[in-house]
């Protein structure tokens, strides 16, 4: 396909933005994607669990994926997260998603229901082989209880639109452990914010990000100056960013990384139910992280990519 991604690089995990009165915010989403398509990020990634995808509707989803496709124009790949309990409906959510314009699928493992092994790389199978677009997987046991092993990417290793996958182990040794077995067969993107220059450096071939959300240009600097083998330039930022890269690792991430666009202008508070908005010390808190982070922005820095 013509924007088949390429599973390198920087993809946003996307915010989904609402309105005052809980209907999604297409202006503001379309503000996002402009953005991050300034800062040269590579590609998208749509309904996650930091764009709140389980309280979208399956419209919701549809209307989101339909409007990006549009708005990006082959500019980058468009990837629809399938986070779905039983395997019927996340081949139904694939099958949907393809119709819709999109470039490639981000596959969760059944949701709610902690599968074994043998069930996981059966629900992976099943929907890998309802549809054409090319498969990132998402490794995030620490989240969602189930881990996809070395001997279950070795049982998937035979379906040819498996081809990446979202690191969130948190245990970096699994990039090593992953080469060793694969060598380039599977990409490999860092998933976790705090990890991402270490995964980078470690052969890691992207980074799917959250706070890419609200600071683009310092997070492709990071990835850029990676790539370039600069790595005290990298750092410089990455140490800069820190405090604010664990906002990414926290249970309200969504609502922290939410305020964060707001104060860069490319996002809002506004969440949906039963998530609410942040008052009081804890938005205090916050808020002061993301303050002083913007007074001491490496601008400088960035611009001597």
């Amino acid at each position: 396909m013509p924007n088949s991604p390429t599973w390198q690089g920087v993809y946003p995990a996307l915010l989904t933005p609402f309105t005052a009165d809980d209907t999604l915010d297409l202006a503001l989403f379309k503000a996002n994607l402009q953005a991050q398509l300034n800062a040269g990020i590579h590609g998208f990634v749509l309904g996650g669990s930091l764009g709140e995808a389980s309280t979208l509707s399956r419209a919701e989803k549809q209307q989101l994926l339909e409007e990006a496709v549009a708005f990006v124009d082959g500019r980058g790949p468009v990837i629809m997260n399938i986070a779905e309990s039983a395997t019927g409906e996340a081949v139904k959510a694939a099958q949907e998603a393809q119709r819709a314009g999109a470039d490639g699928l981000m596959l969760l493992p059944p949701m709610r229901y902690y599968a074994d092994d043998r069930e996981t790389v059966a629900f992976f199978r099943a929907v890998a082989e309802s549809t054409d677009l090319p498969i990132m997987l998402y490794n995030n046991p620490v989240d969602y209880k189930i881990n996809i092993s070395i001997a279950m990417f070795e049982e998937l290793a035979s379906l040819p639109n498996v081809r990446a996958v979202k690191e969130s182990t948190r245990d970096l040794t699994n990039i090593t452990r992953m080469r060793n077995a694969f060598g380039d067969r599977f990409r490999i993107l860092g998933g976790v914010d705090t990890l991402a220059l270490e995964a980078l450096l470690l052969g890691a071939d992207g980074w799917v990000g959250g706070l890419v959300d609200a600071f683009p240009e310092e997070t492709m600097a990071i990835y850029n100056f990676a790539q370039q083998g600069n790595v005290a330039e990298a750092l410089t930022i990455y140490r800069w960013f820190m405090p604010l890269l664990e906002l990414d690792i926290h249970p309200k991430l969504v609502q922290y990384i939410k305020l964060a666009a707001a104060a860069t202008g490319i996002g809002s508070e506004h969440v949906r139910a039963p998530r609410l908005p942040l008052e009081a010390d804890e938005r205090n808190r916050v808020q002061g992280l993301i303050d002083k982070a913007m007074a001491n922005r490496p601008f400088s820095v960035i611009s001597d990519q």
